[in-house]
């Protein structure tokens, strides 16, 4: 992964279009056409997207001349589409199979679709998402099948994990009305787990997932696997999960490997958004990722920066520079 110097600045924008910033709804956000003031809606404190999101931000507001990028905690995936949609914000992470859900209309989307959903254009792939589903050693719990009756947190409202729980529980044959569902955000769903208040808990998180290893310190933990008929199922009814393996020993306790699904946690905006500060945004990121601290840091790599990007239209500035370093081919 290349590094580069925190001090260099690109100078796409003038300083006239910095100038530019306008208030939007009383939020501070700014004209997405012309850099300035953007915001960029994340996640739930305790998942990936929240601590991720401010370290990229802070990258392109130190490296990117005239742009300042601020942060907001949110439900993550499905709120994040909708906030884009309704303006709130210039820029958002969700995971790829809920933005092709939100372009399309459907899972969340049908009854509720956005209102320009052709005004939506992806960024890049920032990381891959896992899903996980974690439960302890002594709750009987070792198939997908055996949620039934259980008390499952599934998710924040919103969130891409509440959808992928819902697609995961049908693909095997079941609903949430098998299950005792709850929707606690990811830290507070660890510490109902690990308290015994709750039975089993989704999350698409990156690995290692710090609410996992954070039950896993005081319980011994169970990943269950997504195999066999239902796996089949799903990836046919959601043709942007790929097969995974967790490995054994990714959290203390975890002596067994475990067989999920992934995403692609991704960064979405708007055809509003101008063509220089999208090539910008989209440089600072991948080239400027060996300084990110998270965890996931290393995962942001440019060769997987448009796999699986689905029915979202590629931002013309991503396009010109994902051109120019030979990502798209000829």
């Amino acid at each position: 992964m290349r590094t580069r110097p925190t001090s260099r600045r690109l100078t796409g924008v003038s300083a006239a279009a910095a100038a530019g910033v306008i208030a939007l709804g009383g939020c501070g956000v700014g004209d997405a056409g012309a850099g300035g003031e953007l915001s960029m809606a994340t996640g739930s404190t305790g998942g990936t997207y929240y601590p991720l999101g401010g370290e990229i931000a802070e990258i392109w507001s130190q490296n990117i001349e005239g742009v300042n990028v601020s942060t907001q905690a949110s439900g993550a995936s499905v709120e994040n589409m909708r906030l884009l949609d309704q303006g709130e914000n210039e820029l958002v992470m969700a995971i790829n199979g809920v933005a092709a859900s939100a372009v399309e209309g459907g899972a969340e989307f049908a009854d509720d679709p956005l209102s320009n959903p052709d005004n939506v254009r992806f960024l890049g792939n920032v990381y891959p998402e896992v899903l996980q589903i974690v439960t302890t050693a002594d709750s009987g719990i070792e198939t997908i099948e055996d949620l039934e009756g259980k008390r499952v947190d599934i998710g924040p409202p919103g969130s891409g994990t509440a959808v992928a729980a819902e697609q995961i529980l049908d693909a095997y044959g079941m609903s949430l009305d098998d299950i005792e569902a709850f929707d606690s955000t990811f830290e507070e769903a660890a510490t109902k787990l690990g308290d015994g208040q709750t039975d089993a808990a989704f999350a698409i998180l990156a690995l290692p997932a710090g609410s996992i290893e954070q039950v896993a310190t005081q319980n011994d933990i169970r990943l269950v696997d997504i195999t066999g008929d239902g796996l089949d199922q799903l990836m046919e009814d959601n043709p942007s999960y790929s097969a995974m393996t967790i490995e054994a020993d990714t959290y203390n306790g975890q002596t067994e490997a475990a067989e999920t699904v992934t995403n692609w946690a991704a960064l979405y905006t708007t055809a509003d958004l101008d063509e220089e500060t999208a090539y910008n945004l989209v440089k600072e990121l991948y080239e400027g990722a060996g300084d990110i601290g998270h965890d996931v840091g290393g995962q942001i790599q440019l060769d997987t920066a448009v796999e699986s990007q689905g029915p979202v239209q590629l931002h013309p500035g991503a396009e010109r520079y994902y051109e120019e370093e030979g990502v798209l081919g000829e």
